[in-house]
């Protein structure tokens, strides 16, 4: 394919609304250069094989029987009835975190079945791990003589941060392994781990909810409490210090040093687990409750808020940039760079496509172009070099019949 690409029409969708859009610096002509060399005819790149895709499937059946496993243990436990009306309570906080994470994910969104599989660790492995190691401490306590006067206090705020993050963060880990062309950067690292945590928070709560049950009988305020604090108050406590260990490992993935990317991975992990003994051993000597969490806890989700806003207007930029780097090398029209790559031009060319009864398409245009953004960003930062210039070929391909779909151009 040559440069005329971009000359074919574009819609109106392109208009401007009035509202300028930022403007990076052009790309060197030795990135143009590469855009150009690495362009092959979208008939020519064939897509990566179904390998991932069967080891995905694989991994998802596999965790699905861990999460059965640890259903029937945690029904045995508490028995059929309050695993049922703990299930729905637990729904609740679930949910919050759902859409919030859906969110979060909306500008590059992650494979589903990455999603799925996160969600699985969390509430199986996870959980699994966690129930392991405490029944090896507990014997091991228990061949000491039994539980001591600070059992519970090294419960909850050593022994259950340590585990439980380790846990959750070797999920990260294996995503990273296994899909890593799917994780671009802190954002991912953050999604990830958000599903993890809302699982693993997901059977935990059920747990809590169900036990509660059992011991409050006939009397009902100490569930109402329960679900007050772990269901509305704190939905996000386990996202938010899992989210630590997956934002460092998106910020490490960049990293061309690997001592500096332990390091990075090390310094988040230890962050999760501080925060999380923060919040269960504060129980411990907080005598207010609430207002131990209108001081701390409240400004720390604001703190968490800012960095999310914050990493997802980096995404949105660094879209940008990458695309009129291809803009430049004569892929796209100018004026479709902040139609693609901007929050108002994708609300903008959604409406005119939505009218048009062609939004499937442009939701796969839109995709498309931002997929191929972070392959770019890929090639340039030197990780996954190969795989990136091959995903670059073939996204190329896939936005020219895109394109043509939604406008009738000519494909080269």
């Amino acid at each position: 394919m040559t440069e005329s690409h971009s000359a074919s029409a574009t819609p109106d969708f392109t208009a401007s609304s009035g509202r300028s859009a930022p403007h990076p610096t052009a790309a060197s002509a030795e990135i143009a250069d590469q855009a150009r060399q690495h362009h092959l005819p979208p008939h020519v790149p064939q897509p990566r094989g179904p390998g991932l895709l069967i080891l995905g499937i694989l991994g998802v059946i596999a965790l699905s029987f861990v999460l059965l496993f640890v259903v029937v243990y945690v029904i045995s436990g508490i028995g059929t009835d309050a695993f049922a009306i703990g299930g729905v309570l637990a729904v609740v906080p679930l949910a919050v975190v759902f859409f919030a994470v859906r969110w979060i994910d909306r500008w590059e969104p992650e494979p589903r079945l990455a999603v799925v599989f996160a969600f699985l660790w969390g509430a199986g492995v996870a959980v699994l791990l966690a129930l392991i190691v405490g029944a090896e401490i507990d014997n091991v306590i228990n061949s000491l003589g039994g539980p001591g006067p600070g059992y519970e206090f090294f419960s909850a705020a050593i022994q259950a941060p340590i585990v439980e993050e380790a846990g959750k963060a070797l999920g990260i880990l294996v995503i990273f392994w296994v899909a890593r062309r799917h994780f671009d950067g802190p954002v991912d690292g953050l999604v990830y781990a958000a599903w993890i945590a809302g699982g693993f928070a997901f059977i935990e709560n059920i747990l809590y909810f169900g036990s509660e049950l059992l011991s409050a009988g006939d009397n009902s305020t100490g569930i109402l409490q329960v679900f007050l604090i772990r269901g509305l108050m704190s939905p996000f406590a386990h996202v938010m210090f899992t989210a630590c260990t997956g934002i460092a490992l998106g910020f490490a993935v960049r990293s061309t040093s690997n001592a500096r990317s332990v390091g990075v991975f090390a310094v988040g992990l230890g962050l999760a687990i501080a925060l999380h003994a923060l919040w269960n051993g504060a129980l411990f000597f907080v005598s207010d409750f609430f207002g131990y969490y209108a001081i701390v806890q409240v400004p720390l989700f604001v703190i968490a808020i800012i960095i999310v806003v914050y990493l997802r207007r980096q995404e949105e930029r660094m879209t940008f940039e990458r695309l009129t780097e291809y803009a430049n090398a004569g892929w796209f029209n100018q004026d479709e760079v902040p139609v693609l790559a901007t929050s108002q031009g994708r609300r903008r060319a959604l409406t005119w496509a939505a009218q048009h009864n062609k939004r499937a398409t442009m939701k796969v245009y839109i995709q498309e172009a931002t997929r191929l953004a972070f392959a770019r960003q890929r090639i340039i930062t030197g990780r996954d070099r190969i795989g990136a210039i091959a995903d670059e070929a073939v996204l190329l391909g896939a936005i020219v019949e895109a394109r043509h779909a939604l406008t009738g151009a000519p494909r080269p």
